[in-house]
């Protein structure tokens, strides 16, 4: 099948005629999230990456963060079941590698305070049986010092623009060619901003979203957006381009009531509306 030179606009329709999985009956029907993060630093990350997939319909989600900041999380997140990450120079404990094992999805970034903890992360992860991963904030930096044929099959780069360019070696100059290369490299979809690229050179656009998202903390829903999806079934160009379309189209919402000012935190609670928005999406609405 040939790829499209151009990209494809994510529309309402679009989403529509790919679907989402069948929800099923319960809460295991739905799929399972783990989230991998947080710092004393940057707690909210790893909440909000953990509401954002629960939010796109997830069914569970577990968070794995810094001892430090674990009861906080807990009481922030009560839905989540709560690990505490290992030190530097221990092993990971058996219930943890447990969880990470038997989850749908793993994202592994948010909130980490520190360059080295992320790709001594993804080295931890390396090897495992890992139905998606998806990373994010320093683990996208971190990729390259992973052999990528260690890494899950199934790989999801949530890049910001910095974290793109750290990637390619070079500033950005056009978003959609720059990134395509990259992906096929890096055998990844890479969702960074207005752009969701897959290794096989397909390109979809993003045409909604605005200067309100550019907000602490939003990058953390996107990933975590992305991340339920995942978890839900879909494969990772799906996850992406749904997960980031989500998440823009929440920034518009909340734009259109309120202007310049929203807080990240805003973002998750109108995600369950975008989602029914596009369930309910007709022929001309796109």
């Amino acid at each position: 099948m040939s790829v499209p030179s151009e990209p494809t606009t994510v529309t309402p329709r679009l989403l529509q005629q790919w679907g989402l999985p069948d929800p099923g009956d319960s809460k295991n029907s739905r799929g399972t999230a783990m989230i991998i993060g947080g710092s004393p630093l940057s707690a909210g990350a790893v909440v909000l990456a953990a509401e954002a997939a629960l939010r796109v319909g997830a069914g569970k989600v577990a968070v794995t963060t810094d001892a430090a900041i674990a009861d906080v999380v807990r009481i922030t997140v009560p839905e989540a079941g709560i690990y505490e990450s290992p030190a530097a120079d221990e092993p990971t404990p058996d219930a943890l590698r447990t969880a990470y094992d038997g989850a749908d999805a793993v994202l592994v970034g948010p909130g980490l305070d520190d360059p080295e903890h992320a790709a001594e992360w993804l080295r931890r992860l390396a090897g495992h049986d890992i139905a998606c991963l998806v990373v994010d904030a320093f683990a996208v930096g971190a990729v390259r010092e992973v052999p990528r044929s260690d890494l899950p099959r199934s790989l999801i780069i949530n890049a910001n623009l910095d974290e793109a360019e750290l990637l390619l070696g070079r500033p950005v100059d056009d978003l959609f060619s720059d990134l395509r290369p990259l992906a096929r490299e890096l055998d990844a979809v890479i969702h960074c901003y207005s752009a969701v690229v897959a290794p096989s050179g397909a390109v979809w656009r993003l045409d909604v979203g605005g200067p309100g998202l550019g907000t602490a903390g939003s990058g953390d829903v996107a990933a975590g957006t992305i991340t339920g999806f995942a978890a839900r079934g879909l494969d990772p160009e799906r996850a992406a381009a749904w997960g980031a379309w989500a998440h823009a189209r929440a920034g518009d919402r909340l734009a259109e009531r309120m202007g310049l000012g929203f807080l990240a935190r805003e973002l998750t609670g109108e995600l369950p509306a975008v989602v029914l928005e596009v369930q309910g999406a007709r022929d001309a609405g796109d």
